[in-house]
């Protein structure tokens, strides 16, 4: 009977993976079309980017109200209403065509689906890992996303390739659209199958313990570099170079393959030296980044400096991986699955709080004074991050 319950754990936790999977070729799908349909299709300029980009991120600062409505419903439940909160997002941009605000409307939908994954998924691959392997799970449940993703952000240019007729052209875009919207569909059918195997984990309506502190304000500098570098660097590339659909898919997928393999060598980096050690390289380096994206194209020709500019990218994806430094950080003071859940959700809403407004005002300053305060704002917030990670007491 023992057999047949750990048998139909690992099934469970199969299809889990699996639906995932499938998450991650939908996410790399909409993220390798959406800057190139904002700028090409609905001609956003870089200050509503960051307006579209408020409203995008808006289910992550309410992910804590989202999730008090599922306070007494299973995980394997919330995983499969995200996935169909996400589906009825993406069906709605089928819709949308040059209508900003229908557009606009879905997108947030559809990030609404993808933000309450997030909780959920970090939870399945710490609390399924041994004890002292928890970075390694982290790192091989998001490398898995990876594969997902690479699949998705390389079919983007096969698809252009195939069908578009040039800049501007939306019937590439319906068709990714519609393959996105059969690849959710395939994961919400998948998290059907899945059980309450792994236990309940009750989610707090509101969760804030004084021990958290530092893990608080570590999530405010890392919302802050995110957005900048998500919102505004592939919009850079674009914008300034001139990058295709068919190019910023392919850049995407390239940071996707790498991370397939760099993933869960940072996750066994983070067990072997620490989160701390992780936590204060990782911003050294996306100091770095920042300057090279700001100024490149004072330092170097054109073309060079596109070639930098795309190294820089690859590098800042690279990197950000070490962020899961801060949820093993969390595993270790939690003293149950319970409370590093909420304390993670906890964590992403104010995650998400900066990322809002780094939104908004990152946008202004880049029409108002340019790219390079704007990257300069996220060099300094690097150097807060470290200076911070300094603070916090090893293992």
């Amino acid at each position: 009977m023992n057999k047949l319950r750990d048998l139909g754990r690992v099934g469970n936790y199969g299809y889990f993976l699996a639906a995932m999977l499938l998450f991650g070729a939908a996410s790399g799908l909409l993220r390798g079309i959406q800057d190139n349909y904002l700028a090409e299709i609905l001609h956003i300029e870089p200050f509503i980017r960051g307006v579209v980009e408020f409203f995008r991120e808006l289910p992550g600062l309410l992910l804590l109200l989202i999730l008090a409505l599922f306070y007494r419903t299973p995980e394997n439940r919330i995983l499969k209403y995200a996935l169909l909160i996400a589906l009825v997002g993406i069906a709605g941009l089928m819709t949308a065509g040059t209508n900003r605000l229908v557009f606009v409307l879905f997108l947030t939908l559809w990030s609404a689906g993808e933000h309450i994954i997030m909780p959920v998924r970090q939870s399945y691959a710490v609390h399924g890992a041994e004890q002292g392997k928890e970075g390694s799970s982290l790192g091989m449940v998001n490398s898995l996303g990876s594969i997902g993703q690479v699949a998705g952000f390389f079919l983007v240019p096969l698809i252009f390739l195939a069908f578009s007729r040039g800049e501007g052209d939306l019937k590439a875009f319906r068709i990714v659209l519609i393959l996105l919207a059969l690849v959710i569909a395939a994961a919400f059918l998948l998290s059907l199958k899945l059980t309450d195997q792994t236990g309940h984990v009750k989610r707090q309506r509101m969760f804030f313990s004084r021990k958290y502190g530092k893990y608080y304000f570590l999530q405010v500098f890392y919302g802050g570099r995110k957005q900048v570098f998500l919102t505004f660097a592939p919009y850079v590339l674009i914008l300034h170079y001139g990058a295709s659909t068919e190019l910023i898919a392919s850049i995407l997928g390239v940071c996707s393959v790498i991370n397939i393999f760099f993933t869960p060598v940072v996750g066994k980096i983070i067990d072997r030296v620490g989160y701390k050690t992780v936590m204060v390289l990782d911003t050294v380096f996306l100091f770095f980044v920042c300057l090279i994206y700001g100024f490149a194209h004072r330092l170097f020709s054109g073309e060079t400096a596109f070639f930098v500019v795309c190294g820089a990218f690859i590098l800042d994806s690279m990197i950000s991986n070490a962020s899961m430094a801060t949820s093993v950080y969390v595993s270790r003071i939690s003293p149950d699955r319970e409370e590093m859940t909420s304390t993670i959700s906890t964590g992403i809403s104010i995650n998400h709080l900066i990322s809002v407004i780094i939104a908004l005002a990152g946008g202004a300053i880049w029409e108002t004074l340019g790219i390079e305060l704007l990257f300069i704002m996220a060099a300094v917030m690097a150097v807060c991050n470290s200076l911070f990670a300094l603070t916090i007491p090893k293992k």
